[in-house]
Formats: structure tokens, C-alpha cells, sequence
């Protein structure tokens, strides 16, 4: 059963003549790691905001565990069980020491002091920033900072964490920290993860990739699947991992190499067993 729905979802920004979702059927799964991948201005951010009624759909629906967005009253409800992480973690730190900060979300649920202690020693623990938590955020790497913001999320203990380009202002080893991060919560504790991202190398583990152009969801299928598709890919102005690439290429030239190998050992080998051949 699909945590997440979209039913012929439509938005327009006011003041906007285009849409910014036109017409998104979507279903995620419980558990599931969703890459959402494409430009800026293709709607991602838009999807996001829907996920935990941030926005309300001008026409179709959306059902977040069970719960339709367009039910006003429960949108708290929607939100305590969908934590949102947005592109700069210095608009989300609220406090001047990390423990605080972390705590700061669970003491405005209401949540009794001794959980409270708790929840963030555990979620600190589980983003890898537990030895930080006296720290002042504003002393640490962007990469650290949005693991702090990510672990004050956590702390609300929801079921779904949506990350709307959290490494889009971050160096390569902060990219890096950051989507080992969600990608544990979610292998490891279940967690349903959504990743918002225009870096495509931050897609190839994903459980399923969705593609975005011009507000319409273009493509969804596993990583392989969508990028073995390179005139798709193409056609959207979006890359292909080099591993796909190099095969594309062989294949142009007389090979008949399967597309979905993304990594480059697989690449390999299955390029030496055609050379053995």
C-alpha cells in the first residue's frame, strides 16, 4: 500500500499563468528510497511541498498515510508524520547549540523532557553528530549542519523524510555525508526517504527514480530502467551516469551491452565478457 499518493494533482503558484504540477500521478511505498531528479523549474520543490501539505492541490488529490492534504484540520497530523528538509540547513538551525536544536521540534509537539533526551541523543547518534551535540552549529561544515537539521527531524520521529535539494549549497564530501545519511535511515530503519535532487549521481541507489520536466512527471521506474532510456534523458537535457554513457556508446558501434549496469564494476565486467567473446 502506497504511503504516499498522487491522483491527477494540478498547481498553479498565484499570480502564475503556467502550472507547476500538471496533472503528477505518483505512488510511494512505505519503506522506499524515491529519488526525484530534473532541472530547476521542472516542479520538485512543488511535489515536495504537496507531501506535507505545505500546498494544497488546485485539482486531484493527495493522500499522505491514509490522511487527504485538502482536509485542513489535519494538516498537523500530515506534518507530524512527514519531516521536510530544505536546500540551506542555516534557515532550519534555530538554536545556538546542537542538542537544542535538535530538541527544539519535540519540545513544541509537546513531548515529555525525559523522551525529549532521548529522541535527540538517538537521532544524533543515527546522523553520525552525536560527538557535535554541546557544538555551536554556526562553527560547523554545511555538510554537518544539515545532518544536524536532518537529526532535528528525526527527533519528531516521523514516518517519512522528504529532502527537498539538501545538497544543492554543499561541497562534494558534504553531498556525500548528507546522502549516506538519509540513505541509512532508510536501509537500515525503515524510514520512507524522498530526495529531491538535480545531481544525478545522487539517484543510482535509489528504489525508484521519478524524472520532472515543465511541471509533468516524465518518467518513473528504478534508476537502471530510467537511465538506460539516454534519448529520454536526452531529450530532457538531463545526464546519464558514465558507466551508461560508455555503454550507449559501445552499443552504437556493434555491441549489445545491457544499458542498466550503473556501477563501475559492473561496467566493467560486463564489458570484459564481451572482449572475452
Amino acid at each position: 500500500m502506497s504511503i504516499i499518493s498522487f491522483k491527477q494533482v494540478h498547481y498553479t503558484y498565484p499570480g502564475d499563468e503556467l502550472e507547476s504540477l500538471c496533472g503528477a500521478d505518483l505512488e510511494i511505498e512505505e519503506g522506499e528510497f524515491v529519488a526525484v531528479l530534473g532541472h530547476n523549474g521542472s516542479g520538485k520543490s512543488t511535489l515536495a511541498k504537496h507531501m506535507n501539505a505545505i500546498l494544497i492541490p488546485d485539482e486531484g488529490k493527495v493522500v499522505v498515510d491514509g490522511i487527504d492534504s485538502s482536509e485542513e484540520d489535519k494538516a498537523f497530523e500530515i506534518r507530524r508524520r512527514v519531516g521536510m528538509v530544505f536546500q540551506n540547513p542555516d534557515n532550519q538551525i534555530v538554536a545556538n547549540v546542537v542538542e537544542d536544536d535538535v530538541a527544539f521540534a519535540p519540545e513544541n509537539l509537546g513531548v515529555p523532557s525525559e523522551e525529549i533526551r532521548a529522541r535527540v541523543d538517538a537521532a544524533l547518534q543515527q546522523v553520525g553528530m552525536y560527538e557535535y551535540r554541546t557544538h555551536a552549529p554556526h562553527l560547523l561544515s554545511g555538510g554537518q549542519k544539515q545532518r544536524v537539521a536532518i537529526a532535528g527531524v528525526i527527533a519528531m520521529q516521523p514516518k517519512i523524510i522528504v529532502l527537498d535539494e539538501p545538497t544543492a549549497m554543499l561541497d562534494p564530501q558534504g553531498r556525500e555525508e548528507v546522502l549516506s545519511t538519509v540513505t541509512k535511515l532508510c536501509r537500515e530503519k525503515g524510514m520512507t526517504v524522498v530526495f529531491i535532487t538535480h545531481h544525478m549521481d545522487e539517484c543510482i541507489g535509489a528504489d525508484k527514480l521519478v524524472i520532472m520536466s515543465n511541471g509533468y512527471i516524465k518518467a518513473v521506474g528504478t534508476p537502471a530502467d530510467i537511465f538506460s532510456d539516454v534519448e529520454m534523458m536526452a531529450r530532457e537535457g538531463l545526464a546519464v551516469p558514465e558507466t551508461t554513457k560508455l555503454i550507449y556508446e559501445l552499443n552504437s558501434v556493434g555491441f549489445s551491452l545491457p544499458l542498466g549496469e550503473l556501477d563501475e564494476e559492473s561496467c566493467a565486467a560486463v564489458i570484459a565478457a564481451a572482449m572475452k567473446k
